[in-house]
């Protein structure tokens, strides 16, 4: 497949969408892992917003405090999603089994 050569206006666009995107995708994490959004509200932003849609839930598992990679991987092991998974390729029953997961221990507020 042969990929069109941008213009220069292009180009820009794209780079100011993609800086947009990564903002969005920073505050989105910032607000889950301080307690100010719940996964409930965080998922039912997934079809209207693109950005987040595109967040990989390991990242998302990361941003709570005291998850890092190893505790993040086990937990997505457990809920049976795979370890590449954004948020809008998230079937029914794996967003049944975060939000379950999430309701039960939910993120601790840093004060």
């Amino acid at each position: 497949m042969v990929l069109r050569e941008l213009s220069d206006e292009d180009r820009i666009r794209a780079r100011a969408k993609a800086l947009a995107a990564r903002t969005r995708r920073a505050e989105i994490k910032n607000q889950f892992g301080a307690g100010k959004l719940s996964i409930t509200e965080l998922l039912d932003l997934v079809p209207n917003d693109e950005a987040i849609g595109r967040l990989r839930v390991m990242d998302l598992l990361e941003s709570v405090p005291g998850v890092g990679e190893i505790r993040a991987h086990t937990l997505i092991d457990r809920l049976g999603i795979s370890p590449s998974r954004r948020l809008r390729g998230l079937g029914r029953k794996q967003r049944i089994a975060l939000v379950d997961h999430f309701q039960q221990s939910p993120p601790k507020v840093k004060e």
